[in-house]
């Protein structure tokens, strides 16, 4: 006899019919936010910006008390990460009620520096009425560079990873004299876009610093933080006017002298896109094939979806052979190269879930990662590609060997 389990069962109706399967995979219906770290509801992105820029100032503040600093030291290169600490270091001032002139600003061109981010760092230092120091570092790197016996030295064209790490070194040089000397602060400005998988020199270069208030703050919330600063007159008129024509400088490490600008992006991937894989990477953990999924289904369609106040000649869309290319750089110098530089970063506050810090942050990694023993390297697709340009741009990725804790992670996120 039937238990009560069975007697429901028998109640239900039963309908026969057939359904076709799906012939190729379907993408998601749902919107995906191209930018994790900036809203795109106006409303949303004004409050974000304002709590992101005042806990920047607030621990800054705090850290000046703290460690009774006469005055803070940052280097202004012209730049979106120096300025916003730049920004940072005057509130912070205003704040404590002490005068402006008590932040040291120093810019340090090098060989390559740009007229354009040259004469904008000494526009904002003026504007913000900061103490302007200029430290040309050229000489002291073509001593060194005569003492290494590099060719650079005698007029040769030889731009390899020497010649693009001793700038990098000697920016940092002349501030740390000026930071021992009466008690202060050194304000770093290398945030999570340079100390997750891009440019970031370490030891006594722009990797260390005594606080880095930038070190929790992607490069997209950067250009929005900046932008809401000039756009809410935090500063005048004249500061703003500075910032958004920082804002329009093309992002560049400056590193290599020459008639062509250096491109970050076009070395180490789209800040927007990589931030993206950052996001996903970090805070849930997800598989690079998934990352690239959501990617995919983001980024596809330009003329799809919500934009955070982009003009329309600045939008882009990415196939899904550019973006597991992007994809792949950014594994191999998240997770293979880096480490051991965010395994020691200096203190800085954290804002949102994007904090780098390796004493409790939410981006513990192992300092050494390398692609698993007898492992061939590969992402596999998720998207069937179709075009042959896109099958061109379709390089192996590699699978890493992470720590146990984000390898758990990982699998509570795989069939997510």
């Amino acid at each position: 006899m039937p238990g009560r389990t069975g007697e429901r069962l028998i109640a239900f109706r039963r309908i026969d019919l057939t359904v076709e399967l799906p012939a190729d995979r379907l993408l998601l219906t749902r919107e995906i936010p191209r930018f994790p770290y900036v809203p795109a509801d106006p409303a949303q992105r004004e409050e974000r910006c304002r709590e992101a820029y005042n806990i920047q100032v607030q621990g800054l503040a705090k850290r000046i008390e703290s460690a009774g600093a006469t005055c803070v030291t940052v280097g202004v290169s012209g730049g979106l990460d120096s300025t916003q600490v730049l920004l940072v270091c005057a509130k912070a001032m205003d704040l404590l009620g002490r005068g402006r002139n008590e932040v040291k600003a120093y810019t340090m061109p090098g060989f390559a520096t740009s007229e354009r981010t040259h004469h904008n760092a000494h526009r904002l230092m003026e504007a913000l009425g900061v103490e302007t120091n200029e430290v040309d570092i050229r000489p002291a790197c073509m001593q060194m560079f005569r003492d290494l016996g590099h060719p650079f030295a005698e007029g040769r064209e030889a731009y390899d990873v020497t010649f693009e790490k001793r700038p990098s070194r000697g920016k940092d040089f002349p501030p740390i004299p000026g930071c021992q000397s009466a008690r202060r602060d050194r304000g770093g400005h290398r945030g999570p876009v340079r100390t997750r998988a891009r440019w970031c020199t370490y030891g006594v270069g722009d990797q260390m610093s005594h606080y880095n208030v930038n070190a929790s703050v992607p490069k997209t919330l950067i250009q929005y933080l900046i932008r809401w600063v000039a756009g809410s007159d935090q500063f005048g008129s004249e500061v703003s006017e500075v910032l958004r024509d920082i804002l329009e400088t093309e992002i560049s490490p400056e590193l290599i002298p020459g008639s062509v600008l250096q491109s970050s992006e076009k070395m180490i991937g789209p800040y927007e896109l990589q931030d993206f894989n950052t996001f996903y990477t970090t805070r849930f953990g997800y598989l690079p094939a998934k990352i690239a999924f959501l990617a995919y289904c983001a980024w596809r369609d330009k003329s799809v979806g919500n934009w955070p106040e982009v003009p329309e000649t600045r939008r882009n869309q990415y196939t899904i052979g550019e973006i597991k290319h992007w994809l792949c750089i950014f594994l191999r110098r998240f997770f293979q190269t880096t480490q051991f530089k965010r395994s020691a970063l200096p203190n800085g506050p954290k804002i949102g879930s994007g904090a780098r810090s390796p004493r409790g942050a939410t981006g513990e990694r192992p300092a050494t990662a390398r692609p698993l023993p007898g492992s061939r390297p590969r992402i596999r697709s998720p998207i069937r590609t179709t075009s042959p340009a896109e099958r061109v741009l379709q390089p192996a990725a590699t699978t890493w060997q992470e720590s146990s804790k984000t390898a758990a992670l990982h699998g509570a996120h795989r069939g997510a």
